[in-house]
C-alpha cells in the first residue's frame, strides 16, 4: 500500500509541506489526527473546499483521523487571505445557519459516525469564551508584528490605500494559529492541511503550537483551484462553484483511469474528456447518482438543442441559476400574451420594435425552439415546469417568465 504522502502527492494534493521527511515519518508511525477547516462565510462549501474534503478522505482511508472544523468563531472575524477588500461581517443568525449547512456537507465525504474515526467540531466552542487580556498575554506574545505584516495576505492589503486592512482581519491569523494549538492539546492534532493561500496561517499555527506546547506539528498545502486567468475563484465575486446538495457517498477514481483521461485530453483537447470526468465525479461526490442525473438534465437544457418539454422546476432553477426572472399573473394567459410583449416584459428587449427585429433576425428561442413569428401568442401550452417560459436571445442571454 502506498504511503499516504505519496498518495496525496500523486493526486496533486501537495504543493508545500513544513517538513516533508518529518511528516512522512509521522504518518508511517501510526494513526495521526489532522484537521482541515472551512469558515461559514457562505451558506455552502465550494469546489475549492472539495479538494480539502477529498484530501481528508484519502488520509482517513489510510487509517488517520480527520477533524473537520467549521469556523463558527473565526467566521465572525473573516480571513483576509486572497481578498483585496474588507469582508462584510455576518450576523450571528447568518453564521449559525451557515455552520449547520457546512456541517451537513462535510459529513457527506468523511466518516464521523465514530469519534475514533473522525470528528466534526466548531471553533466557536473555544474562541467565543476567550478573555481578551488573557489571549493577548498568552498567545499574542508569541507573534511578531513584523512577521505578521510581511505575510502576503496582509502586505497586499496594506499596499491597497483605498481599503487597507482592519485590526479585526489583521488578528485573524492569531485565531487560526490558536485553533491548531488548541486542537493539539484537546485531541492530539499533529497536522493541518489547507489551500496554498493558507500557508502563512498554517505555519503560524505550527510555530505557536511549538511555543505553547513544546511539540512539533506539521502543515501541508495544495495548489488553489484557479480561473483560466490564474486568479483564485471568488465567492464574493459570484464565481464560486457551490457544493450544496443532498445525500451522497465519496467516489475515488483509480490513477490508471486518471492517466487514461490525461492521454485522451491530449489527443482530443476540444472534447475535454478529463474536465468532463472531473465535473462528473465532483457532482457525484456531493450530489450522489440522483443529483448527477439532475445535473446532466440541467446541462442538457442549457447547452442542448432539444426543445424544453418535461423539465421540472428544480432542474430549471439549476440550469438557469442567475438568469433574470419575471413573474406575471396567470390570468395573462387566458387570452394569451404576444411574444413581443413578453420579450419586453422579461427585459429581453427595450421595446416592441426591438423585440420584432430580434425575432425577425432569428435570434429568439422560446423554450429552446426558434421563435421567428412576431405575431406568435404565448399561451398555457407553452408553459414548462410549474408554469415557466424560457426565452433565449442570441447564444447566451436567458430570461425566465413565471406565471404565478
Amino acid at each position: 500500500m502506498a504511503h499516504p504522502l505519496d498518495t496525496l502527492t500523486e493526486r496533486g494534493f501537495v504543493q508545500d509541506v513544513t517538513d516533508s521527511d518529518g511528516l512522512r515519518e509521522l504518518l508511517s508511525g501510526g494513526r495521526v489526527t489532522f484537521y482541515y477547516g472551512a469558515d461559514p462565510s457562505a451558506s455552502s462549501l465550494h469546489i475549492g473546499n472539495l479538494i480539502g474534503l477529498m484530501a481528508m478522505a484519502w488520509l482517513q482511508r489510510a487509517g488517520h483521523r480527520p477533524v473537520a472544523l467549521v469556523g463558527g468563531g473565526t467566521g465572525r472575524i473573516g480571513d483576509p487571505s486572497g481578498r483585496d477588500d474588507e469582508r462584510e461581517l455576518l450576523t450571528d443568525e447568518q453564521i449559525a445557519s451557515h455552520v449547520e449547512r457546512l456541517r451537513h456537507q462535510m459529513t457527506r465525504v468523511i466518516d464521523i459516525d465514530d469519534p475514533d474515526r473522525g470528528l466534526l467540531i466548531d471553533n466557536d466552542d473555544w474562541l467565543r469564551g476567550l478573555r481578551l487580556v488573557d489571549f493577548l498575554r498568552d498567545v499574542g506574545k508569541h507573534f511578531s508584528v513584523n512577521q505578521m505584516i510581511a505575510r502576503e495576505s496582509v502586505r497586499r492589503r496594506l499596499e491597497e490605500r483605498e481599503h487597507g486592512i482592519s485590526f479585526t482581519e489583521f488578528s485573524y491569523q492569531l485565531l487560526q494559529a490558536y485553533d491548531f494549538a488548541h486542537l493539539f492539546g484537546a485531541v492530539g492534532c499533529r497536522l493541518q492541511i489547507g489551500g496554498s493561500d493558507q500557508w502563512g496561517n498554517i505555519t503560524a499555527g505550527v510555530d505557536l503550537t511549538r511555543r505553547m506546547h513544546g511539540e512539533k506539528v506539521y502543515g501541508l498545502v495544495w495548489p488553489l483551484v484557479e480561473r483560466s486567468d490564474g486568479k483564485k475563484f471568488s465567492k464574493s465575486g459570484g464565481e464560486a462553484v457551490w457544493l450544496a446538495a443532498d445525500e451522497t457517498s465519496p467516489t475515488f477514481l483509480p490513477m490508471g483511469e486518471i492517466a487514461e483521461l490525461e492521454k485522451a485530453t491530449v489527443a482530443d483537447p476540444a472534447g475535454r474528456p478529463a474536465q468532463r470526468a472531473l465535473a462528473t465525479e465532483a457532482t457525484r461526490i456531493m450530489h450522489g447518482d440522483d443529483g448527477l442525473a439532475e445535473a446532466r438534465r440541467a446541462s442538457d437544457a442549457l447547452f442542448g438543442d432539444e426543445p424544453f418539454a418535461d423539465l421540472d422546476e428544480q432542474t430549471l432553477a439549476d440550469a438557469f441559476l442567475g438568469a433574470p426572472s419575471t413573474e406575471l399573473p396567470p390570468e395573462r394567459l387566458v387570452q394569451g400574451i404576444g411574444l413581443l410583449e413578453l420579450l419586453v416584459a422579461a427585459g429581453a428587449a427595450a421595446s416592441n420594435g426591438e423585440a420584432r427585429r430580434l425575432v425577425e433576425q432569428g435570434g429568439v428561442r422560446l423554450n429552446n425552439t426558434v421563435a421567428d413569428d412576431p405575431a406568435h401568442t404565448v399561451g398555457r401550452a407553452d408553459l414548462i415546469g410549474d408554469g415557466t417560459v424560457v426565452l433565449r436571445v442570441g447564444k447566451k442571454r436567458y430570461f425566465l417568465v413565471r406565471f404565478r
